[in-house]
């Protein structure tokens, strides 16, 4: 495990000036993410090993769901005929349904790697990071 962090260190490191600011920025909350979930989920290697890549994958589909509504709703930006504003409305129903679907079936292929106690605290985990990352952002505000 220290030596997955020391490679993710690295290379996080060598190439993180190669990138502009805000993604070396989105780079350190993934970093600190995967070490914040890490540690309070216990992960040995070989769950680390299995678990990293789907969990990547389903976050990574529910990114495109989101980009996809998203960008649908900045391309109807002013005034919608009442045509668009239902496709946008079903869209929406839809996107929110697409989420619902993804999450059920990465979290019953997470739940066969880490098991069901994990699989709640990832969860918590989850809240847990956004809850700190905000209010991080708060203080920098302040």
């Amino acid at each position: 495990m220290k030596r997955f962090f020391t490679i993710l260190l690295f290379l996080a490191t060598f190439f993180g000036p190669l990138r502009s600011p805000a993604q070396q920025d989105r780079n350190k909350v993934e970093a600190l993410r995967i070490s914040f979930i890490s540690k309070r989920l216990e992960l040995t290697p070989a769950e680390s090993e299995k678990f990293w890549p789907v969990y990547n994958e389903y976050n990574d589909k529910l990114r495109a769901i989101k980009r996809n509504l998203r960008t649908s709703y900045h391309k109807k930006s002013g005034e919608l005929s009442d045509n668009e504003a239902e496709e946008l409305y079903q869209l929406d129903v839809q996107s929110k349904q697409a989420e619902a679907d993804v999450h059920k079936h990465y979290s019953e292929r997470i739940k066969g790697i880490i098991g069901v106690k994990k699989t709640v605290k990832l969860r918590l985990a989850e809240e847990e990071f956004k809850r700190e990352m905000i209010n991080t952002i708060r203080e920098k505000g302040d």
